[in-house]
């Protein structure tokens, strides 16, 4: 007869402010831990204050490339040594770049939590930017660059932001331009770094097989010590207005598909019209069948590969959006059957029956996020850097349910003018 095995530890669902430990280091450092001992594995995720909107203007994709560098060696290990740690204990250090920050994650058994955190706070405090694997990023950069231009759906995207914000810093390419790439060195990358890598403003959450008290100790023993303000990041200024269409066609006669995006300028995540626009999108078009554009434009007429909407918000405004691949031959029916859409989002109330399946949607699709140690530690930095409030989550399921049809009606008619917007379209000449 097998052991009986020892009952589950009860927590709460939901994270929330009675199962999270926040502590903030006397170096700007904000640490957030939750426990969750279903499972002997840790994930620490966070950011630090350095991006995209950091890079001159004249060399775009600065931002990127020196996040690219930051595992590829340091003044204490080679990336070799580094791989060799990390694949010996079945762990992951990984960084990614975005337009504000620098996003870092790590996953590993609870028992090599120390060993992780060492290389992550070596590879943000100490890089080498060892000039071979300079080269070697440039190369791939140069590749990536080479496979969006052969990319009807990317070069949409990219002409839309280009577009829609124009000289604006959120326009700027976060790839950058062979022209600029080529501009990179070594000192470049490390004048940047200088400049901007500081653990001021700093978010950093475990989520684990970890004490949360044990857990702030290990983040302030690997980060504590580490000193320094980033510059004050000026103001962005507004996005331009525009009446009309702003259009642009990147031909690309090789291809059999055409890609295009309809888009307008959207909203900070912490504007009040965030949550209503974030359930008139849910009607309007999440990726699947049951947003109106997929029903309508890809299932009912058949015109399109792929149709969806998205909303964008940050710190900074958004976007929103309405995408879809098609038939070049269905090009201008598609983009007249989409902005429909959008129009009858605006002159009649959503169904009763309808919005509450979406927002259904929207409250169920939490506790999928909430299964797994890196949706909550996402979740949670998500919730600090947007000052949500560790209740959010607690709140959130009310706030969706209090939204109502008139204030989709009222989002949708403010936001999405279907006299005015974005188009960008990618792909062969088409009717």
């Amino acid at each position: 007869m097998r052991n009986q095995a020892s009952a589950p530890v009860k927590r709460p669902s939901l994270p929330g402010p009675n199962d999270t430990l926040r502590r903030i280091l006397p170096n700007g450092i904000t640490v957030l831990a939750r426990e969750n001992w279903s499972a002997p594995s840790v994930v620490v995720e966070g950011y630090l204050l350095s991006g995209n909107l950091d890079e001159p203007v004249e060399i775009p994709g600065l931002a990127s490339f020196t996040v690219a560098m930051l595992s590829r060696g340091t003044k204490n290990r080679s990336f070799a040594e580094i791989n060799e740690i990390i694949e010996g204990v079945g762990a992951s250090v990984g960084f990614s770049p975005d337009r504000q920050i620098t996003n870092f994650s790590t996953k590993s058994l609870a028992e090599d939590l120390d060993l992780v955190l060492d290389i992550l706070a070596d590879e943000l405090r100490a890089p080498a930017f060892p000039a071979e694997y300079v080269e070697r990023v440039r190369g791939v950069r140069y590749t990536a660059l080479a496979e969006r231009e052969n990319d009807t759906r990317q070069m949409a995207g990219r002409t839309f932001r280009e577009l829609m914000f124009g000289d604006h810093p959120l326009g700027r390419d976060m790839l950058g331009t062979r022209e600029s790439l080529a501009a990179i060195d070594r000192d470049r990358l490390a004048e940047f770094y200088e400049a901007f890598y500081r653990p001021s403003g700093m978010i950093i959450t475990v989520v684990g097989a970890i004490h949360a008290e044990d857990a702030v100790q290990k983040i302030e023993a690997a980060f504590g010590d580490w000193q320094g303000e980033r510059p004050a990041r000026a103001e962005l200024g507004p996005i331009a207005t525009w009446d009309g269409v702003r259009k642009r066609h990147v031909v690309m006669p090789e291809k059999t598909q055409s890609d295009f995006v309809i888009g307008w300028p959207g909203m900070r995540r912490l504007d009040p019209d965030f949550d209503p626009a974030r359930l008139a999108n849910t009607v309007l078009g999440v990726f699947g069948m049951m947003g109106r554009l997929g029903a309508n434009v890809r299932e009912r007429q058949g015109m399109a590969y792929y149709a969806f909407s998205r909303l964008s918000g940050d710190r900074e405004p958004g976007t929103w959006v309405a995408i879809a691949g098609v038939n070049p031959a269905n090009v201008k029916r598609a983009q007249r059957a989409m902005l429909d859409e959008v129009k009858h989002l605006q002159d009649e109330i959503v169904p009763e029956a309808e919005l509450e399946d979406c927002k259904h949607y929207l409250t169920g699709s939490l506790p999928l996020q909430l299964e797994t140690n890196d949706g909550v530690a996402s979740l949670l930095v998500d919730i600090e850097w947007h000052n949500l409030g560790l209740d959010y989550l607690e709140r959130y399921t009310e706030i969706i349910q209090s939204l109502t049809a008139e204030e989709v009606q009222r989002v949708a008619r403010k936001y999405l003018d279907t006299s005015s917007y974005v188009l960008a379209l990618a792909g062969p000449n088409g009717r």
